[in-house]
């Protein structure tokens, strides 16, 4: 007998699809395949939906502590699980932000018994935690470090080429790096119009201080012999540098929103909604982001979820804080690219949205849908046509940018461990989300 048994949907994997029952016992799942009637103690009726594994959003940044007017992890996570998304890495740009021990198990700490989700929270790179990264990276329940080449929170900013090496040494697992060149960056704060507007945005921080940065994280990468994750690629000048750097493991994220809007018809639309760093640049860097995921370019996606409020957003540009919410839709506007746009099919779309991640930070037990790994699935409805408004909006901040755009696609129902945390879109139960674990190797720590 199964726990549960999903019987007749399209199963979505990284190597094709096809319909299948699915057992799951213990929160796993036992069986992929035809499964016998009466073998489940509960039944969901999946003919029509495409199943995947549930996504993982390796990038979102759900502000508690220090910032919970504009999203904290019940919220956050809530949004999550509304979209599809089972499992969040959160950034450590958090105040205090996360660059000591006792700021990740803090965090780990809130997160448990108020996640819808499943979690792990980045570390973060500082120029007073040098001592202490390869600690961080191969604690319980993070996925290691994460870099800011560019203007961060806090501490949290390694800005040139000597900190950025001194990083990099110390420790061994991959590094996702916000790549702008903080020294460009810094150089062109004198170059807005007067008075200034948010058209300015993708000017002062244009696509040379992402490919400059690139370029010089790469370079590093290959001295230093350390694996690292380019985030949310925003310029077409950054894809053949990251292309001949997969000799040394390079591997790079998209985001929806630098694959959907362009500049400078979603500023004139949006405002400072449309404001996230790096920019949402113009339509020729968008449309080779787009070529790029057409040919399999990306190895995952990301929300790069970052809230704030409206009356932030509201302030006159440059003082309107950077970042837009986006984990609730990240599914949905993939799923519309996909099938709208015709950018992917659905196979790749799993590989980006679970597999990949899985892959590349070394996931335990999730990411597939197969016999042994945790049962986090999301049914989707490929026909179902829904108009995003904002009584829609999960995450405590209220707004979206996709406000008013049609989406192609719907996750109808999620399972989380095996329970039914989204039923035909109404949540269930209470939070039972739980701290991910990490396939590591056990290698020697650096050298330095």
């Amino acid at each position: 007998m199964f726990d549960l048994v999903i019987r007749g949907g399209t199963i979505v994997t990284g190597s094709g699809m096809d319909v299948a029952d699915i057992g799951i016992r213990d929160g796993m799942i036992a069986s992929v395949g035809p499964i016998a009637m009466g073998q489940g103690a509960e039944e969901i009726d999946a003919k029509g939906l495409h199943i995947f594994a549930g996504v993982i959003d390796t990038q979102v940044h759900f502000r508690e502590p220090g910032m919970e007017h504009k999203e904290d992890l019940e919220s956050g996570t809530r949004a999550a699980i509304h979209g599809g998304v089972t499992t969040i890495f959160e950034m450590p740009n958090t105040n205090p932000t996360t660059t000591t021990a006792e700021a990740l198990d803090d965090k780990l700490q809130r997160a448990a018994g108020r996640a819808w989700c499943n979690y792990a929270f980045f570390a973060g790179a500082a120029s007073d935690n040098l001592d202490q990264l390869w600690e961080l990276e191969t604690a319980a329940g993070t996925p290691g470090v994460k870099i800011f080449v560019g203007s961060s929170t806090g501490t949290l900013l390694v800005p040139d080429d000597e900190l950025l090496e001194k990083v990099l040494r110390r420790g061994r697992y991959r590094c996702p790096i916000h790549s702008e060149d903080h020294a460009r960056l810094v150089s062109r704060k004198g170059m807005l119009s007067d008075p200034p507007t948010v058209l300015d945005h993708p000017y002062v921080r244009d696509a040379e201080c992402a490919r400059l940065a690139t370029e010089r994280v790469l370079n590093l990468s290959r001295r230093t012999g350390r694996p690292v994750h380019i985030l949310h690629l925003s310029t077409g000048d950054e894809i053949p540098l990251i292309e001949k750097a997969r000799d040394i493991g390079a591997t790079v994220e998209c985001t929806p929103q630098h694959l959907w809007f362009s500049a400078p018809e979603c500023y004139e639309r949006l405002g400072s909604w449309a404001q996230m760093n790096p920019p949402v640049r113009s339509i020729e860097h968008r449309n080779a982001l787009r070529d790029a995921l057409k040919r399999g370019f990306f190895d995952v996606v990301g929300s790069d979820h970052a809230p704030h409020t409206l009356e932030e957003k509201a302030v006159p540009y440059p003082s309107s804080p950077s970042g837009m919410p986006g984990v609730q839709t990240l599914l949905p506007a993939m799923l519309t690219l996909a099938q709208r746009d015709g950018l992917m099919d659905m196979p790749s779309l799993a590989r980006l949205s679970s597999e990949g991640p899985a892959k590349i930070y070394g996931i335990k037990k999730r990411g597939f849908i197969a016999a042994g790994f945790h049962a986090d699935l999301v049914l989707v409805d490929l026909a179902s046509r829904r108009t995003f408004e904002r009584d829609m909006v999960q995450s405590k901040c209220g707004w979206s940018p996709f406000e008013g755009e049609e989406f192609w696609g719907w996750p109808i129902s999620v399972v989380l461990g095996g329970q039914l945390a989204i039923r035909d879109e109404e949540r269930l139960g209470q939070p039972q989300g739980g701290v991910v674990q990490f396939n590591r190797e056990r290698i020697p720590a650096p050298r330095f």
